[in-house]
């Protein structure tokens, strides 16, 4: 008998976490996450990142599990990535 947890496909019960992000053209922000995905997504749906420089783009740090940057106010939430706040609302 194979088990429920066997048969669960794709990301099922992962919480997912930053490992990096790039900026692969002028107007988009890639993160990765630590479980091997990558979104991409345009970098006008994040005004607080698009008005940095590029020299600045390159100082981010994790922060929970999300991250920001050293000449930024806000952090960017795993949320606001995926898009989900129910399930992976910020919770301090």
């Amino acid at each position: 008998m194979v088990s429920i947890k066997q048969q669960v496909e794709g990301y099922w019960n992962v919480v997912p976490k930053v490992q990096a992000i790039r900026f692969p053209s002028y107007n988009q922000l890639q993160v990765e996450l630590e479980d091997g995905r990558a979104i991409i997504m345009p970098l006008d749906r994040f005004p607080s990142i698009q008005k940095l420089t590029s020299d600045q783009r390159q100082h981010w740090y994790k922060y929970g599990n999300g991250f920001s940057f050293d000449d930024a106010d806000e952090v960017i939430h795993i949320e606001q990535i995926l898009g989900n706040f129910d399930t992976y609302r910020h919770e301090p």
